[in-house]
């Protein structure tokens, strides 16, 4: 979540169908993670997840208390190999090894679907974990191939030599995988709430912006980090490519220097968020693709390093009772692609610097600034696989 934040080394998504009564968004996730001390047991956890109507969970490890807990309950997994371990899932028979012990073994009681190589790989400036990203993926890819557990049963060699990120890219092509990106429009409003209206990165109505180069109109600034990914893939040659949200969210509780960070702020994100995402449209540039959405977090984490936001992302307290209120917000979501009765969308400024702005064109892809790229992600059974490749820098 945070640009420089470490791997986690026992996160989990929960994926929601979600809080509101009336309705269920069968394409939002919510993480789980589990840097605190204070956390209910994965036993508890489960009547948890199941009062909000989540029907998918995505972990940072292979936590086997969490799968056990969860067997034979429905909700799809996402388990994670961390990034201490990614060198050694270069060796093909050690990463047959993990996905027997790790996924194989709780199949099908447990429904785990996919599988993540890393954290936030290349973010890290750390050149051990990028040169065994790749190696990894293959190694992992290959040993779901060998169990039967992928359907696609295609092999990837890796052999093309290009850009490492044109190389993980390739692989995404080759396996029909997703791209997964974390991205988070309270960091862009937190460097400068004086400059972004905070209607805009909140989903609430306002005149927008349009971009200069496709002349799309925004309502909102997640949507234009989504397409500025989806710009930069298409800009490389890859505009088949899908992108996925592994994170987003925005914390109930900061620092003084922390604009923005209220319950009441992340009560209108979320609800917002939520409402948006269950009428199943896309972004102005992708407006017949559904988005899928992994919101931070379920918990605030006690333990997590940083800024005081950084520990307080939760929709629920360690106890289990609501961070804040989540309630379904009326009429106050922004349809992207929709006529509102908001004043006239005003043109993108074409010469902003100012950090964390918004610049001059979604599609050269300079959103980045707001985005954190994750790892990489294989579903178990179609062969998804999502790279942590930073390729917008």
């Amino acid at each position: 979540m945070d640009f420089n934040r470490c791997s986690y080394s026992a996160l989990l998504v929960v994926i929601l169908g979600f809080v509101f009564p009336a309705m269920m968004v069968s394409a939002i996730g919510i993480n789980y993670g589990q840097i605190a001390n204070n956390l209910p047991s994965p036993e508890d956890v489960v009547p948890l997840v199941r009062s909000i109507g989540a029907t998918k969970l995505k972990l940072y490890d292979a936590d086997a208390r969490v799968l056990k807990s969860f067997a034979n309950t429905g909700v799809e997994f996402i388990v994670c190999i961390g990034n201490q371990d990614l060198g050694m899932m270069r060796d093909a028979a050690k990463a047959l090894a993990w996905v027997k012990t790790n996924v194989e073994a709780y199949l099908p009681a447990t429904n785990i679907t996919s599988i993540t190589v890393g954290n936030e790989v290349l973010t890290l400036n750390d050149t051990s974990f990028n040169n065994n990203l790749l190696p990894a993926m293959i190694s992992v890819h290959a040993a779901l191939v060998s169990l039967n557990l992928d359907k696609k049963g295609q092999r990837y060699d890796g052999t093309r030599v290009i850009r490492a990120g044109d190389v993980i890219l390739d692989f995404h092509v080759k396996t029909g995988s997703p791209f997964l990106i974390n991205a988070y429009p309270y960091f862009a409003y937190k460097a400068n709430p004086k400059k972004i209206p905070i209607d805009f990165v909140l989903f609430q109505p306002n005149s927008g912006i349009v971009d200069p180069v496709s002349n799309l109109h925004y309502d909102n600034m997640l949507f234009g980090q989504i397409d500025a990914v989806h710009s930069a893939l298409a800009s490389l040659g890859y505009k088949k490519v899908a992108v996925q949200i592994s994170e987003t969210g925005w914390p109930s509780k900061g620092d003084e220097d922390e604009v923005g960070a209220t319950p009441e702020n992340a009560n209108k994100y979320i609800g917002n968020l939520m409402k948006l995402i269950a009428q199943r449209k896309g972004t102005p540039l992708r407006p017949n693709h559904d988005l899928n959405v992994y919101v931070f977090a379920l918990f605030n984490e006690n333990l997590k390093p940083g800024p005081t936001s950084e520990r307080n992302y939760g929709l629920f307290k360690p106890d289990g009772t609501l961070a804040y209120p989540l309630r379904h917000t009326g009429n106050n979501v922004v349809h992207s692609n929709s006529s509102t009765s908001a004043p006239a969308p005003v043109p993108l400024e074409t010469n902003s610097t100012s950090p964390g702005y918004l610049p001059a064109s979604f599609n050269t892809g300079e959103f980045r600034s707001f985005l954190c790229l994750t790892c990489a992600d294989f579903d178990v059974n179609t062969a998804h696989i999502t790279a942590n490749a930073d390729l917008l820098s």
